[in-house]
């Protein structure tokens, strides 16, 4: 454990399967004199290889255990791999006010493990189990052979061979419960969606947990996430590429962060509509209730995460918003879905709105992978349009059938425009004066010019010649 400097954050590194806190030795030597450093030996790995608790919630517990004697007044943290799942569940703990992890200030997922079961091919599963007991000479060749398939190209001999010693000295056991254990944890509904400022770091060539992956299945639980692609680089970050681990931490402990989205913006002509007593209390308070910025972190109730990011994807193609302050269309058919209103009827060989766009999200999601290899939050915007077109022509099934994803894909399109045109921004682009015609008292004030053309005084963009 490295000592800490008084005044500076200080960054907890975690470090990825078979690997060691000297994973982040030269992370540490670029962050000195400015980011304290203390990279740690999880459980089963690198000095703690007699340690027990293997799964992610033990893990998590021993990371915390060292947070709370080092007791940063401000921290961050770096997890790759195995160390990211391990990350994220103790930022949600941070999150949730456990005792002795106030001050979280940053994190930097490194070829993150998601919150969901990680997605390895079973053979892949069993293959890296096999050799881990198996003799000496065979487990320092898959040693190697591990380490060498993780990079996106060589590591100079020192490292490589660092690399290769820590795989050797793990416990076989937690390695092996990783594999059947931990890395098929689900922890998604628990993390829900962080608010904690985060970089998302991948590289091109890493085939398994690269920035597809990151951007389908890591991304949509950090509200305040920036993904960046490292090109060249495989799945040992911190090894290959310790700079940009290291400007990634600095720039999250000098306080760069994803900005949050702006609220679109009411015209003031339209917002004083609005507040006048020519708008009927209840009226009033349903148009500014709309009219509150989204919460970037929404805690999605009838979807999970990965689903909600999938229909942001979805929305922002049925209809794009252009300028400051987009609208949060999926997180407020969320919350739709979750309240159980509707408009009072659906298509009959749809199930109920909620089950109907799981379902339909994870069809969408698996035909992307299936043509294009890649998750539908990950494609192009055009081979988006694409795939969404086609779903009127009944060319996409899965857990809906073609006609059913069609159905939905209905719902959905009336959906977005229902949900755009109930906002104030939009009743202001259309010049809508309607909200104007009634009040608290009696007699209403109605219209009084209604000619083609006609606009009156109180009217939101009328004529300056107009007389009341």
């Amino acid at each position: 454990m490295t000592n800490q400097t008084p005044g500076h954050p200080v960054l907890f590194g975690l470090h990825y399967l078979g690997g060691s806190g000297r994973a982040f030795d030269q992370v540490a030597a670029r962050l000195a004199g400015r980011v304290t450093c203390i990279a740690l030996d999880l459980p089963g790995f690198g000095e703690a290889e007699a340690a027990r608790g293997w799964d992610v919630a033990a893990m998590a517990d021993a990371v915390a255990d060292h947070i709370r004697a080092a007791a940063p007044r401000r921290w961050m943290l770096a997890g790759n791999s195995m160390g990211a799942k391990v990350t994220l569940v103790l930022a949600r703990r941070a999150e949730d006010g456990a005792p002795g992890l106030e001050g979280l200030a940053g994190l930097v997922i490194l070829a993150g493990s998601p919150p969901s079961p990680e997605p390895m091919s079973e053979d892949k599963r069993a293959a890296m189990t096999a050799w881990i007991d198996a003799d000496p000479a065979t487990r320092a060749r898959e040693a190697g052979a591990f380490v060498d398939a993780n990079v996106g190209a060589p590591l100079p001999d020192e490292l490589r061979d660092g690399a290769v010693a820590d795989v050797l000295r793990a416990d076989p056991a937690a390695w092996k419960a990783w594999l059947a254990g931990g890395s098929r944890e689900d922890w998604s509904a628990r993390i829900g969606v962080l608010r904690t400022p985060a970089i998302i770091l991948a590289g091109s060539e890493d085939a398994d947990l690269g920035a597809p992956a990151q951007a389908a299945l890591t991304a949509p639980h950090l509200a305040r996430g920036q993904l960046v692609t490292l090109e060249g680089t495989g799945h040992l970050i911190p090894l290959e590429r310790p700079d940009a681990v290291a400007d990634a931490v600095l720039s999250l402990a000098d306080g760069a962060t994803a900005a949050l989205p702006e609220v679109p913006p009411i015209p003031e002509a339209y917002a004083a509509l609005i507040r006048s007593e020519r708008v009927n209390t209840r009226l009033r308070e349903a148009l500014l209730q709309r009219a509150e910025p989204d919460d970037p972190a929404y805690q999605p109730r009838a979807l999970d995460p990965v689903g909600l990011a999938i229909l942001r994807a979805a929305c922002a193609r049925v209809l794009p918003q252009d300028g400051p302050g987009p609208i949060d269309f999926a997180a407020r058919i969320d919350a739709r879905l979750a309240s159980g209103a509707g408009d009072g009827w659906r298509f009959a060989r749809l199930p109920p709105d909620p089950e109907a766009y799981r379902l339909a999200l994870r069809t969408l999601d698996a035909a992307a992978r299936s043509r294009h290899g890649t998750p539908f939050v990950a494609l192009a915007t055009d081979a988006q349009d694409a795939l969404l077109g086609s779903l009127e022509s009944g060319a996409v099934s899965g857990d809906l059938d073609a006609e059913q994803m069609g159905f939905w894909f209905e719902d959905l399109r009336a959906d977005v425009a229902r949900t755009y045109l109930a906002h104030p921004v939009a009743l202001a682009r259309m010049n809508f004066s309607g909200i104007g015609a009634g009040g608290d008292t009696e007699p209403l004030p109605g219209f009084q010019s209604v000619g083609i053309g006609q606009r009156e005084a109180w009217e939101p963009n009328a004529p300056p010649e107009t007389v009341r």
